[in-house]
C-alpha cells in the first residue's frame, strides 16, 4: 500500500520520508456466548479508522436452556476462536504477520468464556512479538456507534442496556466518563428475557417481544414506569438509577390474572416495552439535558430495540439533542467495537502485560462513581 506499518514493538514506524504509519489491529470478543473477531485499520490518532473485517459466531445451542450455561459458552469458544479469527484476517486481506496488536475483552462476562478469549489473545500477541491491550466490555459498547456515525463522538450522555448491564454514563472525552446512575436489580436486557419467557416467548427475549408488543393494544394493560413518581429528587442519590424487578412483578401479575392470555399477550408485551422505554428515555434525556449534552449515544444489545431508538429520538428533540445508535449487527456483542475501543488505548500507548487476567465484574476504566459497578 505504500504505507510504513507500525512497528513490531508497536511504536510508529520510521518508513520512508513523508510516510504514513497504519496500525492493524485485530478484536478478540468472547465475554459471553459470541465468539468474535475484527480488524480495525487506523492510519493515526485523531484519524477515523476503517473496520476492515467481522465476524461474529453465535451459540445457538442456549436458546434450549432458556439461558446461557456458561460451562457450554466456554468450551464452545475453545473450538470457535481458531477459525473466527483466520475468517477475519482473511476477510480483511492479511496475515498475522501484518497485525500491530491485539486487543482482547478481559472483563466484565462469564469467567470462563472470558478466558478462552484473553488466553488465545496473549499466545497470539506473544507469539507474535506484538502488543496485546486490555478492553472492558462496557466500554467497547460506547465506541461502537461511532465505527459508522462520526458524529457518535464525545461529548455525549450514553445510555448502555444489556442483558447484563443498564448504565448512564456522561462522556466528556474518550477515556473520561461518570457514572450516574445504574440498574438496582435487573439489566434491561434481562427483564426483557424474563418478561419472554412470562409471555411463552423463545430466548433471548428482547426480539420476539418486541414484535409481539408491535400488535398490542397501547394502554390495556398499562404498569407504572419505574422510578418516575418523583420520589427521587434531582442531586439526590437514586435519582437516575433505574430498577425493573417491580415491573416484571406486576407482568407476572398480569400473566397469571389473565383469564385468556392468548387475546392478552400482546397488550402486556406492549405494556410492559412502553413502562421500560418510557424509564430509559426519560431518565436518559433529562440527564443529557442537566449536563447540556446535544449527543445521546445508545450502546448495548437492547439498543437494537427501534422502538426503543424511536422514542429517544422522539424525546430528545424536545431539547434539541440528537440520537446516535449502532446497527444491531454493532450493537450486540461484537469484536469490532473490542477493536474500535482497543485502538484508543493502543494509540495512547497502553499495553497489557502477558499476566493479563479475566475478571467478571471490574469498573470501566476512567469511570468515575463507580463503585460496585
Amino acid at each position: 500500500m505504500g504505507l510504513a506499518r507500525q512497528s513490531r514493538a508497536g511504536g510508529a514506524a520510521a518508513g520512508t520520508a513523508g510516510a504514513l504509519s497504519v496500525t492493524l489491529l485485530l478484536g478478540i470478543e468472547t465475554s459471553c456466548d459470541e465468539t468474535s473477531a475484527a480488524v480495525v485499520e487506523s492510519s493515526g490518532p485523531g484519524e477515523r479508522p476503517e473496520l476492515r473485517s467481522l465476524v461474529i459466531l453465535s451459540q445457538d445451542v442456549h436458546a434450549v436452556f432458556g439461558g446461557v450455561v456458561p460451562e457450554i459458552a466456554a468450551r464452545a469458544h475453545l473450538t470457535s476462536i481458531v477459525p473466527v479469527v483466520d475468517k477475519a484476517l482473511a476477510d480483511a486481506g492479511i496475515g498475522f504477520s501484518e497485525l500491530s496488536a491485539v486487543a482482547v475483552t478481559h472483563a466484565p462476562g462469564l469467567i470462563g468464556a472470558l478466558l478462552a478469549g484473553v488466553s488465545y489473545g496473549k499466545a497470539l500477541a506473544h507469539s507474535l512479538d506484538i502488543p496485546v491491550v486490555a478492553v472492558h466490555h462496557m466500554e467497547g459498547h460506547l465506541f461502537a456507534a461511532s465505527l459508522e456515525d462520526p458524529d457518535a463522538e464525545p461529548p455525549f450522555m450514553a445510555l448502555l442496556v444489556s442483558g447484563g448491564h443498564t448504565m448512564l454514563i456522561d462522556c466528556p472525552a474518550w477515556g473520561s466518563y461518570e457514572l450516574l446512575g445504574a440498574t438496582r436489580d435487573d439489566a434491561a436486557g434481562e427483564a426483557f428475557d424474563k418478561v419472554a419467557k412470562l409471555l411463552g416467548l423463545p430466548y433471548p427475549g428482547g426480539r420476539y417481544v418486541e414484535e409481539l408488543a408491535a400488535r398490542g393494544k397501547p394502554g390495556r394493560f398499562k404498569f407504572k414506569p419505574p422510578m418516575l413518581d418523583g420520589t427521587w429528587k434531582a442531586n439526590q442519590p437514586g435519582y437516575h438509577d433505574v430498577s425493573f424487578s417491580g415491573l416484571k412483578t406486576a407482568v407476572l401479575n398480569a400473566v397469571r390474572g389473565s383469564s385468556d392470555i392468548e387475546r392478552d399477550r400482546a397488550d402486556i408485551a406492549r405494556g410492559f416495552q412502553d413502562a421500560l422505554i418510557e424509564t430509559l428515555v426519560e431518565k436518559t434525556v433529562r440527564a443529557a439535558d442537566e449536563r447540556g449534552r446535544s449527543r445521546i449515544v445508545l450502546g448495548g444489545g437492547v439498543a437494537c430495540n427501534r422502538t426503543l431508538v424511536a422514542a429517544a429520538r422522539k424525546r430528545a428533540e424536545r431539547i434539541g439533542a440528537t440520537v446516535h445508535s449502532a446497527s444491531p449487527r454493532l450493537s450486540t456483542d461484537n469484536a469490532a467495537m473490542i477493536a474500535r475501543a482497543g485502538l484508543f488505548h493502543f494509540e495512547r500507548g497502553e499495553r497489557a502485560e502477558l499476566s493479563l487476567n479475566a475478571f467478571a465484574t471490574l469498573p470501566i476504566p476512567g469511570l468515575k462513581n463507580a463503585a460496585g459497578f
